[in-house]
């Protein structure tokens, strides 16, 4: 299955990922192609499962608070806050619009 160019340039702005280069439209293609044999499994009738491990049911226990307005000393644990809040490192590349920039698979 091809990928074609605006699905590539949805995934890398999701992803923060370059595939300008054949090697990673392929990788890309054969995970597309892997993923898709599970289209092949007939889950007709089959109830999702909220956990992989069939012999064990999952409990959700009582959500009480015992410590609490400790969240100075959480925040000191980050790089760095913004309004109370953890600030995730941006990705690894920044990406310009499709217009922009040329990909593998707009010369092809």
């Amino acid at each position: 299955q091809k990928v074609s160019v605006e699905v590539l340039d949805h995934l890398e702005h999701l992803a923060l990922v370059d595939f300008r280069d054949s090697e990673g439209v392929e990788r890309l293609q054969k995970a597309i192609q892997f993923a898709d044999q599970l289209h092949e499994v007939n889950t007709d009738g089959v109830e999702p499962m909220d956990s992989v491990l069939e012999d064990r049911c999952l409990y959700l226990r009582e959500d009480d608070v015992t410590e609490g307005n400790c969240t100075k000393e959480l925040l000191e644990n980050a790089r760095e806050t913004v309004e109370e809040y953890f600030v995730a490192p941006p990705g690894n590349i920044p990406l310009e619009k499709l217009e922009g920039r040329k990909t593998y698979l707009q010369g092809s």
